[in-house]
């Protein structure tokens, strides 16, 4: 029998009695969650960051789910890629082959998630972005916002929803251009810089 010294907050697993619910890493989380693009696809872009709660600490049990059209603006409508095990049912991650455009990640010990897409294209009169739904502790509603990938100022500038929020909140919808394919997004969910979150209708 392993004893757990209890005198050191540091060494005791969180329990339902010590953090607020509800706790979504026990039946969302499937292999493969966060690789929603082909293997392979040249198009390919890696989209990471953290979760942090209002006193600016990472959350380890928080998830993060995206939605993004194809390269070319086109919203997926293939039926899944995903596949099981014959024996067991159980997931056994996804083909590699169709692009969903959906995808969830959830957080390491550290509050860091990321994920593997296609280069989202424009739709209408918006500049390229990705969907983003939150979920975490604490949260009895998920959050909702928008990842923008940076490097057409002229498409932010003109983007009806972007055009709408103060200039001094924007920048919490668009990433950081990490180089090489790869962006960073971190998501705060209350307090001082604040991600902006979107209400739906």
């Amino acid at each position: 029998m392993t004893k757990i010294d209890t005198s050191r907050p540091e060494t005791v697993l969180p329990t339902p009695s010590h953090t607020v619910g509800p706790f979504y890493g026990h039946a969302l989380p499937f292999p493969g969650g966060e690789d929603i693009a082909p293997v392979g696809h040249p198009d390919t872009i890696a989209v990471h960051g953290y979760v942090y709660d209002g006193e600016g600490t990472p959350l380890p049990d928080a998830f993060v789910e995206l939605w993004g059209p194809d390269p070319d603006g086109n919203i997926p409508q293939v039926d899944g890629s995903m596949r099981r095990d014959g024996a067991s049912g159980g997931f056994m991650g996804r083909t590699g082959v169709e692009f969903t455009g959906w995808g969830r990640s959830q957080t390491d010990a550290s509050g860091h998630w990321s994920a593997r897409t296609l280069r989202p294209g424009a739709r209408g009169q918006s500049a390229p972005y990705l969907s983003v739904c939150v979920f975490a502790r604490g949260l009895l509603v998920h959050l909702y916002t928008r990842i923008y990938l940076p490097g057409d100022d002229a498409a932010l500038a003109a983007d009806p929803l972007l055009s709408r929020v103060d200039e001094a909140r924007r920048g919490t919808l668009i990433a950081t251009d990490g180089g090489h394919g790869t962006y960073r997004f971190d998501i705060r969910l209350q307090g001082e810089g604040e991600t902006v979150f979107l209400e739906f209708q």
